[in-house]
């Protein structure tokens, strides 16, 4: 019964994460800037709201680290916007889920951290896949490449601030520093680089911090109401509903190279979660 209940949280989560995605492609005309503001700054709303509601100190204790996670995370987040406009919203999703590659990497050097040999496997199987999606995919825009991978390293160097935070610090506290800091940051970066948006444009925009609260809030309850083993491997359904919303809202076109290259990236990280939980639970 749980199972079906974080089954169900996980696919509610997924497809928010994948609504904003698309929405984020529709506002190809609003700059990316601005994006990354309007999308932190109707979070807020969130956030704020939970934690007063909840009487949770909203200042946190690790200012520094809380700071930095926002920074970080901020960067990751804008060039990932960036890199949607010139790659098919489906790849630029698969893409970006290599973060725990790098994650991976910065946790052998920071954290003294040791990755099992078939752990590397997988890895490769994985990036093998950003190889054959720019070296047979010629689709894939190199600009758009480069920022996407750019974003997955910083997303990765998230992994590992908010692993040292660690759980002296509530979730939501985190996430408000990510998105007061995602604010300004959009906020001063859109000044010069402001476009007025149109009619349904602002409805969207405003809907995109919706869109990642809802993803947000539906993934801690699925991770909350089952094991990591039965609920992680489900965070890549979020690439099929933006493949979906790719073709039939967006007219995308999948070449069969993209599509390896998408299954091998997802497949590698899909197995690298299982063989994890599986060394943790012996």
């Amino acid at each position: 019964m749980e199972i079906k209940k974080a089954i169900k949280f996980m696919i509610i989560s997924t497809m928010a994460f994948a609504c904003m995605n698309a929405t984020v492609k529709y506002l190809v005309d609003v700059n990316a800037y601005q994006i990354v503001f309007f999308r932190s700054a109707s979070s807020l709303l969130f956030t704020f709201g939970y934690l007063f509601k909840n009487k949770i100190p909203i200042l946190g204790s690790n200012h520094k680290l809380l700071i930095l996670r926002g920074v970080v995370g901020v960067t990751s987040m804008t060039l990932f916007f960036m890199s949607v406009k010139y790659l098919s919203v489906g790849t630029a999703v698969s893409l970006r889920y290599i973060a725990p590659i790098f994650a991976a990497m910065f946790a052998v050097l920071f954290l003294k951290e040791k990755i099992k040999p078939l752990q590397w496997l997988f890895f490769i199987m994985a990036f093998s896949g950003v190889l054959v999606l720019k070296g047979l995919d010629t689709n894939v825009n190199t600009y758009g490449l480069i920022l996407v991978l750019i974003a997955s390293v910083f997303s990765g160097l998230v992994y590992i601030i908010i692993s040292k935070i660690g759980k002296s610090e509530h979730p939501v506290v985190i996430v408000n520093y990510f998105m007061v800091v995602a604010t300004i940051t959009g906020g001063v970066l859109s000044i010069n680089n402001w476009v007025n948006p149109k009619g349904i444009e602002w409805l969207l925009l405003f809907g995109l911090g919706v869109f990642g609260y809802f993803g947000q809030v539906y993934m801690t309850k699925a991770f909350q109401t089952a094991s990591t083993s039965q609920v992680a491997p489900l965070k890549y359904i979020e690439v099929i509903f933006t493949l979906s919303f790719g073709i039939f809202l967006f007219g995308e076109i999948y070449t069969f190279w993209s599509l390896l290259g998408i299954a091998l990236i997802i497949g590698g990280l899909v197995l690298n979660i299982v063989y994890k939980e599986k060394k943790l639970n012996n």
